[in-house]
């Protein structure tokens, strides 16, 4: 089934690609005035069942970036100025890197690895990025100082080695192993994901909070954000924006993301940023 997946919108990216030779429809909707402004959603976390209590802690997090001929660079320029402005002490990123023109990556992730945190910046890939190069996707986020998380995870430095940060690969085009993501991390896990889907890969694992991305809020949604069609996923629908509590209390929270697929603008679901102030007490 992934195989067909694969074949299949890998032949929808180059015809894409061939449509959309030069980047046109971000230009043209620019040209049109089509120019959101990039809005920083917050959520303040707290966990109450650490080992220790820690201090607060500021997470970064962007996805569904699609650099490419339908996402107007600017608006991703200005997302990076939004993460730069949150002061995060962990960036995370949540994978769809690109749309069609592989090298987009080049300039993008040298951006992302310009933008400080203290405790370190973190990624998974999307789907997208399966369907592109991968291999040139992940070597040019590392170079950047990114760390891609495929099934693995990352103990934060103290006063905050109670946090893990657990990446978990795609759901949908990828190879998921969430005992492999979580393996070892006995403290706070901090999942991060590229789909709402990627729950099914957690079903029956503790986790605190899960990030992701992918179903752009629809890009074009009703008023009220109601999303008119969402992308592949069996959660994607159910699951499309905003904040969750799932599973035993656990926390989902999904972007809206950045870029655009297909069409070169959104509707009611304008691109966002999102920032996440945790706050861990000790268990009583």
């Amino acid at each position: 089934m992934k195989l067909r997946h694969f074949q299949i919108a890998h032949a929808a990216g180059r015809l894409e690609a061939i449509l959309y030779r030069g980047g046109w429809p971000a230009r043209l909707a620019r040209a049109l005035g089509v120019r959101p402004t990039v809005r920083t959603t917050r959520h303040a976390i707290a966990i109450n069942h650490g080992a220790v209590a820690t201090p607060p802690l500021t997470l970064a997090y962007a996805s569904d970036f699609h650099a490419g001929p339908t996402t107007d660079r600017s608006v991703l320029l200005a997302a990076c100025a939004a993460l730069r402005a949150a002061t995060p002490d962990v960036l995370l990123l949540g994978g769809d890197f690109v749309t069609v023109v592989p090298a987009e990556i080049d300039w993008l992730a040298a951006e992302l690895g310009r933008i400080p945190a203290t405790l370190g910046r973190f990624a998974v890939l999307g789907n997208h990025d399966w369907w592109s190069d991968v291999s040139r996707i992940v070597k040019r986020l590392e170079g950047a100082g990114i760390q891609v998380l495929t099934n693995r995870n990352v103990r934060l430095e103290p006063p905050f080695g109670d946090v893990w940060i657990c990446g978990i690969d795609d759901h949908l085009c990828g190879h998921p192993d969430a005992a492999a993501a979580l393996s070892g991390a006995d403290g706070i896990r901090i999942v991060l994901m590229h789909a709402p889907s990627g729950l099914l890969n957690l079903a029956g694992e503790r986790f605190d909070l899960a990030l992701c991305g992918h179903t752009h809020g629809g890009q074009l949604a009703l008023p009220g954000g109601v999303p008119i069609v969402v992308p592949g996923g069996r959660l994607s629908r159910r699951y499309a924006r905003g904040r969750f509590a799932v599973e035993n209390g656990q926390t989902l929270v999904v972007s809206v993301g950045l870029g655009c697929v297909v069409l070169p603008f959104r509707l009611f679901a304008d691109p966002e940023i999102v920032v996440c102030n945790l706050t861990v007490a000790a268990s009583q």
